[in-house]
């Protein structure tokens, strides 16, 4: 059985990090309630977003564009989100699984966003072809748009055959959801497989020229989904570290009561222990 010191010691440097899993939990709190709203209020518009450029292209026909055409033999693309910081349970690992499972390290190149999954992937064997770690500090449209420029570069330069975004989408405080999506070439669906409709096959006219239209649409499309995982993926990695962090508080305040538990019955054996030797001297001494 330990010794009181020793559960005392023990005692003390768990009260220690509970202080700090319980100021982790609060500042995870109140940095969650601003991003949930982001995440909740602009989630209608990036879905539309995706939806409606695809409905765009399924009513167009047979457009000859370098956005819209996969580039065989080539490596595949992935923009991975994670976070920067650990402490969020299977946050970053869930993700990284994702990718681990759904590509190989031979034919990928990642475009990484989140220090956490660089390390992880890396050492998976995968290439990291671009870090943009530092975006994931407070995410703007403007980084979106930055990293959807070189990500369309290298696409159409022929250097990439397809591009994915693997994030993780926020449900609500307590549900986040691992995602991947094929972002180029634009996967179109079949409107009339979908809703038992005749709605694809009514033409699309584009003012001006389509090569122009989509010169314009395809890029911005590309950021708002960016910028929408980013938005979603701080949402989600804030509600993991909330919900890690209140567990962690839990455990720490039972093996609290079950060290306090011990102590007292070490306590306890102690002072019996010691009437015993006093009892004992004292007959020994009549």
């Amino acid at each position: 059985m330990a010794s009181m010191r020793d559960i005392k010691r023990r005692k003390g440097s768990i009260q220690s990090t509970q202080q700090i899993t319980k100021a982790m939990k609060l500042v995870s709190t109140v940095k969650l309630q601003k991003a949930k709203i982001n995440a909740e209020n602009s989630k209608s518009y990036f879905d539309y977003m995706y939806d409606t450029v695809t409905s765009i292209l399924a009513k167009s026909g047979n457009i000859n564009h370098p956005y819209l055409q996969a580039q065989e033999g080539k490596k595949k693309a992935v923009i991975v989100i994670t976070s920067n910081r650990g402490l969020a349970g299977g946050y970053n690992s869930n993700i990284c699984k994702l990718v681990a499972a759904n590509f190989s390290d031979k034919d990928t190149q990642l475009y990484i966003i989140g220090r956490k999954g660089k390390e992880a992937l890396s050492r998976k064997g995968f290439e990291v072809l671009e870090d943009y770690s530092e975006v994931m500090n407070q995410p703007l449209y403007s980084d979106a748009m930055k990293i959807g420029e070189r990500v369309l570069q290298d696409f159409t330069e022929g250097k990439i055959g397809e591009i994915y975004i693997a994030y993780t989408a926020f449900k609500n405080t307590v549900s986040h959801i691992p995602t991947l999506m094929k972002l180029m070439p634009v996967e179109i669906e079949d409107k009339e497989d979908k809703d038992n409709s005749k709605s694809s096959e009514a033409p699309m006219n584009y003012e001006p020229e389509e090569e122009e239209v989509l010169e314009m649409i395809i890029p911005k499309y590309v950021t708002s989904i960016i910028y929408g995982a980013l938005i979603a993926a701080e949402a989600s990695e804030n509600g993991a570290r909330m919900q890690a962090m209140d567990s962690a508080t839990s455990n720490a305040e039972e093996m609290i009561q079950d060290l306090s538990l011990k102590y007292n019955r070490a306590r306890q054996g102690s002072i019996t222990q010691e009437l015993t030797e006093i009892i004992a001297g004292a007959q020994a001494i009549e």
